[in-house]
């Protein structure tokens, strides 16, 4: 899920006043902007975090722990050291010497993002237990969550938030709000079967509140609807999902897990359609698809997409930087693959290059790897597709970043 997952893609959407539909991956992104000082070097990454350092730091974490690499303990400290007072996580601190204030823009996403990957790690319940009542505190009363504190719900933040209570050791049915779930949520915004798009999960309703399908909401809802998180396992093998009525959680996952193995049947990807552009390969969703489905229904289900990835997308990930590897590390892993042969790449290995040396690899940690690709912020173009196909406006990025997930 590319939960995912920024308020760059947010602003650059506003500057060029987009407002649309789905959320997107650009399949070749352009190059972030150069931060304005020197990137932190416990940070994973060589692109401007401004909008995306505390989500790509997160799945960085989480993908290492995932393949059982001890990361390094300045990028664990440089993760746990953007938190707030409140327990709240923005997406990014340049000054973390300057507490937390009301202009600093809290976000539930990378708050989200931060738990998983500190409860993988371990031996940091104070910081999850903080992080986790600040995201209760501001659960929107459907139950869900937005980007921001007291922004509209949307299926993307709910599901990453579901991921981050349930690694915690929470139950996310019993984190209620006027007597609603995060689960009664995503019911909300999964499509009925008779209509058009119907089992997929909407972002948001739009502002007559339709519902419209999207895949990488569906991809998020999928996860979320089971329970699960961004690194999520294989399920049980299960024959293809048919749409039904969504009367519970598992019904909306298998109706979501439906509409995705449909969207790839074809070509094996999920595509990208951006207003005034051609659609191309969707990685970064597909990714997200991939684990979805391998989480509804097992491996096998994602075997026709995972095969794409295998083939196509190692400019993509080389270009795109630690989130993207680490979505395809969580594909990998979903459907029992190997991510140190994934098509002939070592997922683990070009992972490990975009940041401080991991403890196990017994390098010096005080220097930053030269060999670390150069990424682009793919999570900023997660969000404007969020913003093309969601139709989310300037109010939102007020509020607070995402969708989204994230550097993908």
């Amino acid at each position: 899920m590319n939960v995912r997952r920024t308020a760059a893609a947010l602003a650059a959407a506003a500057v060029i006043g987009a407002v649309a539909a789905p959320v997107a991956h650009a399949a070749d992104p352009s190059p972030s902007a150069s931060p304005s000082a020197a990137l932190p070097s416990g940070l994973y990454g060589t692109g401007d975090p401004t909008y995306d350092g505390v989500w790509r730091q997160s799945l960085a974490l989480l993908a290492q722990d995932a393949v059982g690499v001890r990361p390094a303990e300045k990028a664990v400290d440089w993760l746990t050291g953007q938190q707030c007072a409140n327990g709240a996580f923005a997406s990014y601190r340049a000054d973390t010497g300057k507490a937390c204030d009301a202009e600093t823009m809290l976000d539930t996403n990378a708050t989200a993002a931060a738990v998983q990957a500190l409860a993988a790690l371990g031996g940091h319940d104070a910081e999850t237990g903080k992080a986790v009542g600040w995201l209760k505190s501001v659960q929107n009363e459907d139950g869900g969550w937005g980007f921001g504190a007291g922004s509209p719900t949307d299926t993307n933040s709910t599901s990453v938030v579901i991921g981050a209570l349930a690694a915690a050791g929470e139950k996310p049915a019993e984190v209620t709000r006027k007597g609603n779930s995060p689960y009664d949520a995503l019911l909300a915004l999964s499509l009925p079967c008779d209509e058009d798009g119907g089992g997929a999960f909407a972002y948001q309703p739009d502002k007559k509140g339709k519902l419209a399908a999207n895949a990488d909401a569906t991809a998020a809802g999928v996860l979320g609807a089971l329970g699960k998180g961004l690194d999520a396992e294989p399920g049980k093998r299960a024959g293809m999902p048919k749409c039904a009525d969504a009367g519970s959680p598992e019904q909306a996952a298998a109706n979501g897990a439906a509409y995705l193995a449909e969207a790839v049947a074809e070509d094996g990807h999920l595509v990208s359609a951006l207003p005034g552009a051609e659609d191309q390969p969707d990685y970064g969703n597909t990714a997200d698809a991939v684990v979805a489905l391998a989480a509804q229904g097992g491996a096998e289900r994602a075997a026709k997409p995972l095969k794409w990835l295998q083939r196509n997308s190692a400019d993509w990930a080389k270009q795109s930087g630690p989130a993207a590897y680490a979505q395809l590390i969580f594909a990998a892993l979903a459907t029992g693959g190997d991510p140190r042969d994934f098509g002939g790449d070592d997922l683990v290995e070009r992972l490990n290059a975009t940041g401080p040396a991991p403890q196990a690899a017994g390098a010096d940690e005080s220097k930053r790897d030269d060999s670390a690709e150069e990424e682009s912020d793919t999570s900023m173009w997660w969000v404007v597709g969020a913003l093309f196909v969601g139709g989310i406006g300037i109010g939102f990025l007020l509020s607070g970043r995402k969708k989204k997930g994230p550097q993908a």
